[in-house]
This record gives structure tokens, C-alpha cells and sequence, in this order.
């Protein structure tokens, strides 16, 4: 059933993902119901890496009834779904072997392309290739380029996510997708099941190039959220004081209220780690061309500062306990 609606901004949807669960298209923002029944054929799904976001994925995708097989270099990560019904592969090959959809889901662009690449001739015909971890422009740009003339077969889906560990278990992510929408039917089922809503950006490579400017207003909000703390303290404000403030005019933001939380409690148990946040923001530099990013500059030297400090395996909100320092 589809609903029309406007368009959602996709920096507010990162803000507050589970704001709504319905289904409404306009530009091409795509907001899907949670099906109420299974897909008479749900496509064989591999899920490449089982840290956090892939498995919440593959999790996600057992409970709603598909066949999923799994490989992680450290094996143990994907043992807990064994009673869900997992299936462990030793080796990326292994996983990938007549699976309809294969996600990646890896740490960096160099482990991505090795796994795939690895993987690439045990693929089956006209497979669908989702890649949706945040590798960066260059990395991306030369798997579709490298699939494109090897496996020219295979549907290659660029589709990173927006939201982090807690919206991915409860399948509250968004996922912005670009590439040959016309094929990517299989796709679809996948991303419907474990997550909100589908944005589809253009051709592959354009939503890796959406994650880093998602991500970069995003790391530019915490820095900020996090001096304008420490400002507030030393005048005498809670964290609290700032939230009413904020809450009561058009400066409210769900995500900067998750993060006071964790600043007033102290707990920084990783929504998203301090040192991958960081790697995104070199990324970001990295494919920024001739773009003036000051800010961005300095953040880097900054969270490089607090990962140097012991601060990486924190939430990136963590931040504020360095300058706190």
C-alpha cells in the first residue's frame, strides 16, 4: 500500500528514525510498511562482517524468515544467531555461494575489497552485491569499476545507511541506495526487512557520496553539541537546562538529546565508536576536491587528539569527556 506524502528531509530522518513507519514516495524518497506477511520468495541472503550494523542486518533478516549465511573474520562475532539459524561460512567465498543478495558490511575500503574480490568468482549468475558499509568515494568507485569487468552479471547496489546501532537492531535505518533500480527487486526485499525506508540517490557510487555529507553535518553537530556542554557548565547549566532550551524552540533535535543523556550519565557505550566517526571524517576530506572544509579540518585534529587519548572505543559523543579533560 502506498501512501504520498512530502518529502522527508534525510538529515532529519538520520535525527530521528523511528518517527513514522509509513510508506510515502515523492523524489524519490521511499518510506516502506513493515510487511505483514513473507515474501512467497525471499532471495538466499550472505551478510559479509558481523560486527554491529551487519548483525543487526543478518539478525534482522532470520526473524523475518530468510535463509542467511554469514562470514566475519573473527568467527565467534555471528555465533549467537546459530540457534536463530544462521549458517557460518569460513571464508567470504564459502558465504557467497548461491546467494541471491550478498551484503557487505565491513570496516574500510580495503577490507571490503578484498572480501568481494575474494568472493567475486564464487558469485552466483546475475547475483546483487549490496554494498552498504561506509568505505568512501575512491573504494567504492573502484569496486563498481572492478565488478563492472569482471562480473558484469552481477547487480552492483551502492547502499550505505543512515542511523547506527541501536535503529539497526530495531530496523529503524535508513538505507540510501544508488545504482540499477530497475533490477534490484531482491534488493529491495532485503533492505524492507531490515530497515525503514529505501532512498534511492541516482547511479552507484552517489550514496557513498550522500553518507559522507550525512555524516559530516552529523560529526559537525556532535563537536559542537559537545563545546556548547562545556560552555553552558561553565556558566553554571545542566545538561538539562540546554535540552529545555532547545526542546522549547526550532533548534530541537531527538539525536542532540540522545547525546546530552549520555554526557549526563557519563555512559558512552558506542552507538557509533569514536575512531570509525573519525574515519568517516577523513573521508570525507578525502573526496572533498577543491571544497574549503575548515571545520572538518579541525574536528579531524581534534578526534584524532581524543582517539591518541584512549577516547576511539567510545561513543563519539566521548568527545566532550576529552575537552572535558
Amino acid at each position: 500500500m502506498i501512501h504520498h506524502c512530502g518529502v522527508e528531509n534525510v538529515f532529519s530522518w538520520h535525527l530521528w528514525l523511528a518517527a513514522t513507519g509509513k510508506f510515502c514516495q515523492s523524489g524519490g524518497f521511499v518510506l516502506r510498511h513493515k510487511r505483514e506477511g513473507m515474501m512467497s520468495q525471499q532471495p538466499v541472503v550472505a551478510v559479509l562482517g558481523l560486527g554491529a550494523m551487519g548483525h543487526a542486518f543478518a539478525a534482522n533478516l532470520l526473524k523475518k524468515g530468510f535463509t542467511v549465511r554469514g562470514w566475519n573474520r573473527t568467527r565467534a562475532k555471528g555465533e549467537d544467531l546459530l540457534d536463530a539459524g544462521i549458517t557460518l561460512a569460513d571464508s567470504a567465498a564459502q558465504a557467497v555461494e548461491d546467494a541471491d543478495v550478498v551484503i557487505a558490511m565491513l570496516a574500510d575500503g580495503d577490507t571490503t575489497r578484498q572480501a568481494l574480490n575474494d568472493a567475486s568468482t564464487a558469485l552466483k549468475q546475475g547475483a546483487t552485491i549490496c554494498q552498504m558499509g561506509t568505505i568512501g568515494v575512491a573504494a567504492t568507485d573502484q569496486l563498481i569499476a572492478e565488478f563492472k569487468s569482471t562480473r558484469p552479471d552481477v547487480v552492483f547496489i551502492d547502499a550505505p545507511v543512515s542511523g547506527t546501532k541501536a535503529p539497526a537492531e530495531n530496523a529503524q535505518i535508513l538505507v540510501m541506495a544508488s545504482g540499477d533500480q530497475s533490477n534490484a527487486q531482491a534488493a529491495e526485499q532485503v533492505f524492507a526487512a531490515i530497515g525503514k525506508g529505501t532512498q534511492w540517490l541516482g547511479e552507484a557510487g552517489a550514496s557513498s557520496r550522500m553518507k559522507l555529507v550525512v555524516n559530516s553535518w552529523l560529526i559537525g553537530l556532535m563537536q559542537s553539541l559537545a563545546e556548547s556542554t562545556r560552555l553552558a557548565e561553565e556558566f553554571g547549566f545542566s545538561t538539562d537546562d540546554l535540552w529545555k532550551v532547545l526542546d522549547g524552540g526550532p533548534l530541537a533535535a531527538p539525536y542532540a538529546k540522545m547525546k546530552l543523556g549520555m554526557i549526563a550519565s557519563g555512559d558512552f557505550t558506542p552507538q557509533m565508536h569514536l575512531v570509525w566517526a573519525l574515519k568517516d571524517a577523513k573521508l570525507a576530506l578525502d573526496a572533498a576536491g577543491d571544497s574549503k572544509l575548515p571545520a572538518l579540518e579541525n574536528i579531524v585534529d581534534v578526534w584524532q587528539q581524543a582517539v591518541d587519548a584512549g577516547y576511539g572505543e567510545q561513543d563519539l559523543a566521548a568527545v566532550y569527556q576529552y575537552l572535558k579533560r
